[in-house]
């Protein structure tokens, strides 16, 4: 069971970067969009994050959502403007992930210790 856990986990991740990588050309700043890459980010966070991944899946997350607008200057073809909104998006995905690994974390935290 928790191996088909985590593989709908990690096709979660792949559908929500290939609608990233989609959306950020074809139809930036979607509602619909925004709103599917947030529950795709749930999902990866409540069946992909353990806590041996957390510290890197976490220092992952900031660089990108730290990285989003960083290619806004590179104004060539439009290209900074489409990498900003890959990044947004990606960023949109990873985002709930997250929180919801921090959280899983500060509970575990929290336990009473052995």
């Amino acid at each position: 069971m928790q191996k088909t856990l985590g593989i709908i986990g990690f096709w979660a991740f792949v559908l929500g970067f290939v609608i990233a990588l989609v959306a950020g050309i074809i139809a930036p700043k979607n509602d619909i969009v925004i709103v599917v890459l947030v529950i795709l980010g749930l999902i990866i966070g409540f069946l992909n994050i353990t806590a041996k991944e957390f510290l890197l899946f976490l220092v992952a997350t900031i660089a990108l959502i730290v990285s989003g607008n960083a290619f806004a200057p590179l104004t060539m073809l439009g290209i900074g403007g489409f990498l900003g909104n890959i990044l947004g998006y990606v960023a949109t995905l990873m985002a709930p992930a997250a929180i919801v690994a921090a959280v899983k974390a500060l509970y575990a935290a929290s336990k009473p210790g052995d």
